[in-house]
């Protein structure tokens, strides 16, 4: 399985690349042809994402999840994520914002914590806003990292399924809510003594757009 995602997510790798050599050969005003491969790299983007979640699944079924704890400074981790969306995001004309100290560091998993927010960082553009920001701070003995965008919110729905197990009820509805059980389990592999990290879903009371926290001990 490990060998059949990583063969995978190269050549989605290849196709993403592909996708932005093409985009930016093509005339600023083919606003429609712009508009079609941006959903093409989202559509491959997410894909990606998707395959690293079930490879981390399983080897979390099976007690061979990797989790590599470094120290890891946020505002770089944060640039990455937002260099990384950069194309899709300028053209659908998102303001993306960082609120960081420089000197923040943490001690996490730095590429498990990159694909849990990528992901949330992607679906916050594909559904409807025109600005996001990322913003870390430290809170008693947790360092709270919150993803916040000015769309419609999250609908009462997925607020519910924040907080419960996959199951397959779920998936025979077609809300299989594995970005939602990736992002717990990523949280909780993050652990400190007694403390475990989580994650909570909520929609702003100024703006009304979804806010994403993760919580790491």
């Amino acid at each position: 399985m490990a060998v059949a995602i990583h063969d995978m997510k190269n050549s989605l790798s290849l196709l993403m690349q592909s996708i932005e050599q093409m985009s930016a050969k093509l005339p600023v005003d083919a606003k429609d042809a712009h508009d079609g491969l941006n959903s093409v790299h989202y559509e491959a983007n997410r894909m990606n994402t998707t395959l690293v979640q079930v490879l981390s699944l399983y080897r979390a079924e099976i007690d061979a999840l990797p989790v590599n704890i470094d120290e890891v400074f946020i505002a770089e981790l944060f640039d990455e994520i937002v260099d990384s969306n950069a194309m899709y995001t300028s053209q659908q004309g998102i303001e993306v914002t960082v609120e960081v100290d420089e000197e923040l560091s943490w001690y996490l998993d730095r590429e498990l914590i990159y694909l849990l927010l990528h992901d949330v960082l992607i679906n916050a553009v594909r559904y409807g806003c025109s600005k996001i920001s990322l913003s870390a701070r430290i809170e008693n003995t947790f360092m709270v990292v919150e993803v916040e965008d000015d769309g419609p919110g999250y609908p009462d729905s997925m607020l519910e399924m924040s907080s419960v197990t996959l199951t397959q009820h779920c998936i025979s509805e077609g809300r299989t809510g594995l970005g939602l059980f990736f992002a717990r389990l990523m949280a909780k592999t993050h652990k400190n003594m007694d403390k475990r990290g989580s994650i909570e879903l909520s929609n702003s009371s100024e703006t009304g757009g979804s806010v994403f926290t993760l919580r790491l001990p």
